[in-house]
């Protein structure tokens, strides 16, 4: 597991020397209510070594979080009867990331509840689709 990093809102309160109003906790995950929720029922659930995003996470810590998500979104669903649920993850500011550690937002859903997620654009032409699909094929 990487080291935490002291200046990290979510390292200080896996340590313990923030509060969270926790929800999971195991060796790798920790799991907590959002302080700024979209939804009733919102949580957030990250590892607890420190790691700035996706990329830098190692596979094995993902596979950690991974493996706890359909049990947290299945009660969260449950508990707030939601209809259904998003899982979020956000990397680099210009995706929305606010704080630089790595973690997946379970956010309960309801119809109608007027959440929505900004990724509307005009429809691609047919061979950009293509285009692009070859250009990051070339980078695996």
């Amino acid at each position: 597991m990487a080291e935490r990093d002291p200046d990290c809102v979510f390292c200080k309160i896996v340590a313990g020397e923030l509060p969270c109003v926790k929800i999971y906790e195991d060796d790798h995950v920790l799991a907590f209510m959002d302080i700024n929720p979209t939804s009733v029922g919102h949580m957030l659930v990250i590892p607890k070594g420190h790691y700035d995003g996706l990329l830098s996470t190692p596979v094995a810590e993902l596979k950690s979080v991974a493996s706890v998500l359909p049990k947290l979104a299945a009660a969260a669903v449950k508990a707030v009867d939601a209809e259904g649920f998003n899982v979020l993850q956000s990397n680099s500011p210009c995706a929305g990331q606010v704080v630089m550690h790595a973690h997946f937002h379970i956010v309960p859903r309801r119809t109608g509840d007027g959440i929505g997620l900004g990724f509307r654009q005009a429809p691609p032409r047919e061979d950009d689709l293509e285009k692009t699909a070859q250009a990051i094929r070339s980078e695996l």
